[in-house]
């Protein structure tokens, strides 16, 4: 009786210890904003911004409370070149991921 309620201990905690070393599922994705204005400093950052509230708002639509964002990637492109001033078109990017 002694043998098969330490073997049943011993099951239970190799079952516990394995568990506690799976990593975690994760999953990811990426999302973007994009932002066409005068200037370019105006258009990058707002795009920046406008990428968190976006996350922010994706991420709740779907019921995910935790989550990491990965280091905003951002690109301009100019749009109209006129003499006086130009239009930019600034592109932010981020992984999103968190754990299922």
């Amino acid at each position: 009786m002694r043998i098969a309620q330490f073997l049943t201990a011993a099951v239970v905690l190799a079952c516990t210890s394995f568990a506690a070393i799976q990593p975690a599922e994760a999953k990811c994705t990426r999302l973007a904003f994009s932002v066409n204005d005068y200037g370019k400093e105006g258009p990058a950052k707002d795009a920046k911004q406008l990428l968190d509230k976006y996350i922010a708002e994706w991420t709740a639509e779907r019921g995910i409370s935790n989550y990491n964002t990965g280091k905003k990637d951002v690109s301009c492109e100019l749009f109209l070149d006129l003499i006086v001033f130009d239009e930019y078109t600034c592109r932010a990017e981020a992984n999103v991921c968190w754990a299922e």
